[in-house]
């Protein structure tokens, strides 16, 4: 069905089984799944007291739980960009020409109410196919 899957994974939720396992259902023999995790530093006062080189370990730290997440996923392969997440995602989808982006929204609150807000960027901005779990 597709030959270019982007899995958007952010590490502190649990929805990386359900949709890398979605992944696989929905990619064409032969295509490829990339997951993706976008990393977002500290911003504002809170990133002007932490060091540089505690940005670089929490950077490889998120790197490596990403690539336990995919482990078990044939021929997937990570990828960690830095940013904001749903801007991030849609670019990345953009760059790679991916046709399909799966990724997990959160309950919504009342400000989003139908989908979380980096879900609702990414299904507003993406230039392919979104699948959103719950």
């Amino acid at each position: 069905m597709y030959k270019k899957i982007i899995v958007a994974l952010a590490l502190d939720h649990g929805i990386s089984e359900t949709a890398l396992a979605k992944a696989k259902l929905l990619l064409d023999p032969g295509g490829e799944v990339i997951a993706l995790h976008v990393y977002e530093a500290p911003a504002g006062m809170a990133g002007a007291y932490i060091s540089e080189d505690d940005l670089q370990r929490a950077r490889r730290t998120a790197q490596q739980r990403l690539e336990e997440r995919i482990r078990d996923v044939p021929g997937a392969r990570a990828e960690l960009v830095n940013g904001h997440s749903g801007r991030e995602i849609a670019e990345f989808a953009r760059n790679i020409n991916a046709d399909c982006i799966i990724m997990g929204s959160h309950k919504p609150g009342l400000s989003d109410y139908f989908l979380g807000s980096t879900a609702a960027r990414v299904v507003r901005h993406a230039p392919c196919s979104v699948v959103v779990l719950r």
